[in-house]
């Protein structure tokens, strides 16, 4: 590593003044469990995504999301639910939490997103539900994949952990026509509330279970009890729900962050563009794009190495850290995982364009708190090694 020069991380999130006064806001109130900043942030989430007729629930992580989902749309023992083999844990763990089987399925080489194809291939008489992922904020092709769900009487859940803002046929991810769509704000996503999350959905029902089964299956919320000016010190436990309410807290650092989500979004493009134009030439496998029109939510900036790549991907990723560099993988696929791997007897070959991805795949530096030297930067690095 250069003596004059940082480590530059693989993440950072950025952290503006306003967001920093109305956490300071929150915390003089008094209200900073989940209140009147978090029904603030769901308002403001729904007047985001464009359709009124959508209810936001916000949650303390997408994986609380997806697991409220998944439960409120009746998932239990004997069922199957199919998602990607090429995702993180959490896709597929909640669906064991409910007491149900994962069924992994490979990648569209081309998107690194779910085959629908595979899909239909793996669907069984068992089969309740996909969880399609929007890999690194590009979408998956819900156009097939909701029409094959309507075809086979299945529920749809995306997990759009990456994909704020993503688009399909011009539409939001959050606005489609599937069940439920869960995002997550991590600190590395595009907007974040350190850890959070939202659960979208236009079906009021389910829109009912989950907000009575994220907080401990009371049959009234919190906030409500505690706000009303008369007597309501009464309440019923309807079912033995969760603890995954967002805080007050979270949702005032989640309100100014939704703010700046579209110019946070530009400022990736930007720098995936420059990425793009800086790497050309060498042998990698660049990003996939979005269909002309379409936009890319660019979570993440995944490089695959050529098959003329003098140097492994775990080399250049050492390569890159002894310059200074940070870089991750995403992701070890599932069936390479011990816990998958072992209860279904999973083996690389049935997965070959996710197994092929993953042992060529690395994920650059993208934050918008980058400038255009740290690209360059990163891609000199790249580019020593590999040209």
């Amino acid at each position: 590593m250069s003596a004059n020069l940082p480590f530059l991380p693989f993440a950072l999130p950025e952290i503006g003044d306003e967001e920093i006064a109305e956490v300071v806001d929150t915390l003089k109130s008094g209200w900073v469990t989940t209140g009147p900043k978090t029904k603030r942030f769901e308002e403001d989430f729904t007047a985001f995504l464009g359709d009124p007729g959508l209810h936001s629930m916000a949650v303390n992580s997408a994986t609380a999301g997806l697991h409220l989902a998944l439960e409120a749309l009746g998932i239990g023992p004997g069922d199957e639910v199919i998602t990607t083999t090429h995702t993180f844990t959490a896709t597929a763990e909640v669906v064991r939490y409910l007491g149900a089987d994962v069924v992994l399925v490979d990648i569209d080489p081309a998107t690194l997103c779910i085959d629908v194809a595979a899909v239909e291939a793996a669907i069984t008489p068992r089969t309740k539900a996909v969880v399609p992922v929007h890999y690194a904020g590009l979408a998956a092709d819900m156009e097939s994949l909701l029409a094959l769900a309507k075809r086979r009487g299945l529920k749809v859940v995306e997990d759009a952990a990456h994909a704020l803002p993503t688009t399909v046929g011009g539409r939001l991810v959050g606005t489609l026509d599937s069940d439920v769509t869960v995002f997550s704000f991590y600190a590395n996503k595009t907007i974040t509330t350190g850890e959070g999350g939202m659960v979208v959905t236009r079906d009021a029902e389910l829109a009912k279970r989950i907000k009575v089964m994220r907080l401990h299956g009371m049959s009234r919320d919190a906030f409500d009890r505690f706000t009303a000016k008369v007597p309501s010190w009464y309440y019923e436990i309807v079912a033995p729900g969760f603890k995954y309410n967002l805080t007050d807290i979270a949702s005032a650092l989640g309100i100014h962050q939704l703010k700046r989500a579209r110019a946070f979004q530009q400022r990736r493009t930007e720098l995936a563009a420059l990425y793009d134009e800086a790497l050309a030439g060498l042998p990698v496998v660049l990003p996939p794009q979005p269909l002309a029109g379409e936009q890319h939510a660019w979570h993440l900036y995944v490089l695959r190495l050529g098959d003329d790549a003098k140097v492994s991907r775990d080399v250049l990723i050492e390569r890159l850290f002894a310059a200074g560099v940070g870089c991750s993988v995403h992701y070890i696929p599932l069936h390479l995982q011990p816990y998958w791997r072992d209860r279904y007897d999973l083996k690389p070959e049935k997965f070959p364009q996710s197994q092929r991805a993953y042992e060529r795949m690395l994920s650059l530096p993208l934050y918008t708190r980058m400038g255009e030297a740290d690209v360059v930067r990163v891609v000199d690095v790249i580019r020593a090694v590999l040209a």
